[in-house]
């Protein structure tokens, strides 16, 4: 998988793509992250990348015929990468979109600044747009990163164990089950018998029951889309019948 980033900040990536899982990742070959200066593509004395808004306005809007340059070049090296957007109006991102967006060949993020893009860079390049959240940032780079890190864990060969994606929170519409290793007792606290057992029937059974338990009390709003046996329905109603 590639990931193409255009940013006027392209400084801002390098500590991040080298440490630990990423940084592993990238050194094997796995995946690329290449960051480019969007300035490359700019023209003038100045390489002006911003300008101010038609109908007037606070802050600086930026420019088209830059992104529009840069991509135009970026897509004769992959063809078949799609064109990400970060910005606020995105859709959510979530961990399905991680998930899909892994198949892709490569992935083209454009990390906007000041008050964002000029519109006909949404109506003529992009392919996606996401948003990390109901809140704005100084720029793109950040959620950038924040996709690219959900994205790669998908990637053959990046995570150690290749179960370890699947079982996250969210892989499965559900909250992750509670983790323990040892000591069996800390500051006593115990940990649950069950995982002590090695019963693994038991044990799954225990961790699908801590899911439902927990997404119920943190995240309700999701069980309304998660796939659920009707095991996990009845368990829900008894956990829901002992808070009534």
């Amino acid at each position: 998988m590639i990931f193409e980033v255009l940013t006027l900040f392209p400084g801002m990536f390098d500590s991040p793509l080298r440490e630990s899982i990423l940084g592993r990742a990238i050194k094997q070959g796995r995946l690329q992250v290449r960051t480019h200066n969007l300035r490359d593509w700019a023209e003038g004395k100045h390489l002006t990348t911003d300008d101010t808004p038609y109908g007037g306005g606070d802050g600086m809007v930026m420019k088209p015929e830059p992104i529009a340059r840069a991509v135009a070049n970026l897509r004769r090296q992959t063809p078949a990468a799609k064109v990400i957007m970060m910005t606020p109006q995105g859709v959510p991102f979530n961990q399905q979109h991680a998930k899909q967006l892994a198949q892709e060949d490569g992935l083209i993020f454009l990390c906007g600044r000041y008050e964002g893009f000029d519109e006909r860079i949404r109506d003529s390049l992009v392919d996606a747009e996401y948003s990390l959240g109901d809140f704005v940032l100084t720029g793109g780079e950040l959620p950038a990163m924040v996709m690219i890190d959900a994205i790669s864990r998908y990637l053959p060969g990046v995570l150690g164990s290749e179960g370890s994606a699947e079982t996250d929170s969210f892989s499965d519409g559900l909250l992750e089950y509670p983790q323990y290793t040892r000591p069996a007792v800390f500051n006593g606290l115990e940990v649950p018998q069950v995982l002590l057992s090695g019963d693994h029937g038991k044990i799954a059974r225990w961790r699908r029951e801590q899911q439902l338990k927990r997404t119920l009390k943190r995240r309700p709003e999701l069980l309304e889309q998660a796939k659920l046996t009707e095991e996990d329905l009845k368990f829900l109603a008894q956990l829901k019948q002992l808070d009534s």
